[in-house]
């Protein structure tokens, strides 16, 4: 197996880390495997593992798993560093060296312009280049999307920007229904509108922060985008609902057929209840709604 093809392996298995599907002890395991790995520019540019290690860092606790985390990111920072300067030592040298200063600075100008163009290509070393399409609704899309990523609060350092994240989102979303249909439409109005309420920022925030996956977000119900407080009153208002029906079960069904013996009205309450076995007929609880007289029927 590639280096690339292993550290995609261990990537993979990372995010699953991080979104909670796997324990410290084997990210810490596969972060040591990492270590081991010749990982190159291009590797980082193609799989974008400094992005997967990095928020794995922000959601560990395991101060192993920080640490190391910490140190192959620092590691990996140096493939973005740009060449030092060399410092011309014989810059104060005689005139017959100061003849050879023109060919001399014709290729220091050589040379900054190619460090220039390495320095344009590194700084995208953190994230996949950006994939081209023609496709005029799904280029409106992922800017809907990356407005709503950009929100009021700021991108936080080390992640990827709104737009190679609303272009993430808007692939996994296109790649589940291979058109622009409406039913494509209406996906991505759903995550535009989750990502944008204020009242729900931790969906933003764990998709910025790499802690949700662009393809997981793309597949989540109105239930599973919700925000905590929302989660609350939909399971209060299903805990009334069950209430209410096991209410309607134990206060029974009114009926003028039967008397009560103690106040001799008509006005009660039975429930049927299957007290013997199966075979058996079912037991009639009475209820007098009147005096609260309590028998059993018969």
């Amino acid at each position: 197996m590639s280096v690339h093809d292993e550290v995609l392996r261990i990537q993979k298995k990372l995010s699953k880390i991080t979104s909670g599907e796997g324990g410290q002890d084997q990210a810490l395991e596969l972060l040591k495997a990492l270590k081991e790995l010749d990982v190159t520019l291009d590797i980082l540019t193609k799989t974008r593992i400094g992005m997967t290690v990095n928020a794995l860092r922000k959601s560990s606790s395991d101060e192993e798993v920080i640490a190391l985390s910490k140190t192959l990111i620092k590691n990996w920072k140096k493939f973005l560093q740009g060449p030092a300067t060399p410092n011309n030592k014989d810059s104060a040298s005689s005139s017959k060296d100061k003849k050879e200063d023109k060919p001399k600075k014709e290729d220091s100008r050589e040379k900054e312009r190619e460090k220039e163009k390495d320095k344009g290509n590194r700084q995208s070393a953190s994230f996949p280049p950006t994939s081209n399409t023609t496709d005029a609704v799904r280029l409106k899309c992922r800017e809907l999307l990356a407005t709503a990523i950009k929100g009021s609060a700021d991108i936080p350092e080390g992640c990827a920007s709104p737009d190679e994240l609303a272009e993430e989102l808007e692939e996994a979303i296109y790649k589940e229904f291979k058109n622009t249909d409406n039913r494509y439409k209406n996906r991505v109005r759903s995550r535009v509108a989750n990502l944008k309420d204020t009242k729900n920022p931790e969906l933003r925030q764990n998709f910025v922060n790499g802690v949700l996956t662009a393809s997981r977000l793309a597949t989540m119900t109105a239930e599973e985008m919700a925000s905590s407080e929302m989660k609350e009153i939909r399971n209060k208002f299903m805990k009334e609902a069950i209430n209410d029906a096991q209410l309607a079960t134990v206060q029974g069904t009114k009926t003028d057929l039967l008397k009560c013996g103690k106040c001799k009205k008509r006005n009660c309450t039975y429930n049927q209840i299957q007290t013997r076995s199966a075979d058996e007929p079912m037991t009639t609880f009475v209820l007098c709604n009147e005096c609260g007289h309590r028998w059993k029927f018969c």
